[in-house]
This record gives structure tokens, C-alpha cells and sequence, in this order.
């Protein structure tokens, strides 16, 4: 049986709430499970309902109303321990937003700049339904280079570190979806190939802020990978910089780590971010 939707007489009569300044003209519920969505999406991480009732002001009780209705629509998701995180559904608005921002336009300086402190090549990417999509690219400027470019890819968010840095941060279940229709194929002796593995590893991605695709795409290629995030706080894409096992030094990938989290940070920023965060 799916929850049992109240309206908003019925919720503050049920639990009156904390006074919350609403906007001019602001409907109530709505102005509620904004809030909510926002506060999820600046966490950056699963939050738990008592924390997300107390910053928005709310009664437990109204507040587990709003993310029933918000989780029965897709908007969140319940993670373990009466916990939430943001659902599938504000993928598809990212998506949306990006295709009227251009994300490979607005990316292109970022990539530019990591391509020339690095001298690596770079990659954009996105997730298009449940394949990984290299929509952008910046050759290395090394004689000896790597070519981990746009084939082959629609089956690798798993093991590279453009489709790691996205799926870290999609709800469980979207990622259950993505393997099953994908599968989780050994492109290399160190790839990732069980569910409870990979799982493990975003969750070490979601802890560092960025990805590792230890040559687990192509033999003797290292990357760095890290999220792109949008006004919604939703990973909308992803960048990566690339490099020959034998460039990768921990001084090498340490350069490579600040330059690619960096640019992803402040693209991130400039997709509006920021201001929601």
C-alpha cells in the first residue's frame, strides 16, 4: 500500500509545525517540499529525517508526509535508516536543464584549462538513459598519449572514472537499473564485475569527491574522475583527466585530482550550485 496523502490541513492539524517565512503568495505545501528537496540536494549526501524536519522547521511528522509524496513521484528516494537522498526523477529535469545550457559549451574553458596544467587528455561526460556518453574532448599534449575517447563506452560507467563520478551519487536503485540493462563487463582483469563491489567503491567516491579508474577501462591507463552538479544539486556530467601508467606519480594524479575537482567545483558553481547550496 503506497502512503496515504494528506492534505495540508490535514498535516498541520495531524502535526502543527515550527513557523517557516514563506515567500509572497507561496503555497504552503509546495514551499515545503522545495525546501526539502533543497536542503537534500545542498547535503550532498543522504540525509536523515529528524536532521531535514529540524532545518526546515517542520514537524517530524509533516516532514515524513512531504517525502512519502515526494518519494512516491520519484523526486527522493528512502535510504537505509529513515534517511533520503534525491530520487531519478530530478535526473531528468538535469538532463532537461542541460540541454538548454549546452553543458559542452559551458565546459569548454574547464577542459581547456585542465588539459593545459595537466598536459593529460580530458574527457566530458554524461549519462544518457543508462548509457555513459563522451560528448567532449581535449587531446593529451604529450608525444606518448592516451586514446580512451568516445567507442566502447556506453557499457562502462562501471569502470571508468567519468561513469563512477556519476553513479556515486544516484540513488540504489537507479544504479540496480543501469547494471541490469547494462551489465557489468570485465574490460580489463581490473574491473569491477559484482554489484556489492561496485557499490563499495561509489560509496568511497561519495566520501572523496572524485573517482579512480585504476586501469580498470584500458591496460596501463590511469583517471581521475569528479561530478558536475546543477542548480538542483543533481550530478548532471562529469569530467575526467586521463594518463599513461607510467606519467601516473602520486605527485602527477595529485595535480590532476585538484585540477579536475577544481574545474568541476566551479563549473559546477557557474551552473548555479552554489546559489542553491
Amino acid at each position: 500500500m503506497g502512503p496515504v496523502l494528506l492534505s495540508d490541513a490535514d498535516l498541520d492539524k495531524a502535526a502543527p509545525a515550527a513557523p517557516v517565512a514563506l515567500r509572497p503568495t507561496a503555497i504552503q505545501s509546495v514551499d515545503r517540499a522545495l525546501t526539502l528537496l533543497e536542503l537534500i540536494a545542498s547535503a550532498g549526501g543522504d540525509v536523515g529525517l529528524n536532521e531535514l524536519a529540524a532545518r526546515a522547521e517542520l514537524n517530524p511528522s509533516t516532514c515524513h508526509h512531504l517525502l512519502a509524496t515526494l518519494a512516491q513521484r520519484g523526486y527522493v528516494a528512502k535510504a537505509p535508516g529513515r534517511r533520503y537522498r534525491l530520487g531519478s526523477r530530478m535526473l531528468a529535469f538535469s538532463q532537461a536543464c542541460l540541454r538548454q545550457v549546452d553543458l559542452p559549451q559551458r565546459a569548454a574553458p574547464y577542459l581547456e584549462k585542465i588539459n593545459e596544467a595537466t598536459g593529460e587528455t580530458v574527457h566530458l561526460a554524461i549519462l544518457q538513459g543508462d548509457e555513459l556518453m563522451t560528448v567532449a574532448k581535449r587531446d593529451a599534449r604529450h608525444a606518448v598519449r592516451v586514446d580512451a575517447g568516445t567507442v566502447g563506452k556506453s557499457d562502462a560507467a562501471h569502470a571508468t572514472a567519468t561513469g563512477k563520478a556519476i553513479l556515486a551519487w544516484l540513488p540504489e536503485p537507479e544504479i540496480e537499473r543501469i547494471v541490469a540493462a547494462r551489465g557489468l563487463r570485465a574490460f580489463t582483469p581490473n574491473t569491477i564485475t559484482t554489484f556489492p563491489t561496485l557499490i563499495e567503491e561509489l560509496r568511497s567516491v561519495r566520501r572523496e569527491g572524485f573517482a579512480m579508474d585504476r586501469e580498470e577501462f584500458q591496460p596501463f591507463v590511469v583517471c581521475v574522475g569528479a561530478p558536475i552538479r546543477d542548480l538542483t544539486g543533481a550530478v548532471v556530467g562529469s569530467i575526467s583527466a586521463s594518463t599513461p601508467v607510467f606519467r601516473a606519480t602520486e605527485e602527477h594524479l595529485t595535480l590532476m585530482r585538484a585540477e579536475v575537482v577544481g574545474a568541476t567545483r566551479l563549473l559546477s558553481d557557474e551552473l548555479g550550485h552554489a546559489a542553491a547550496a
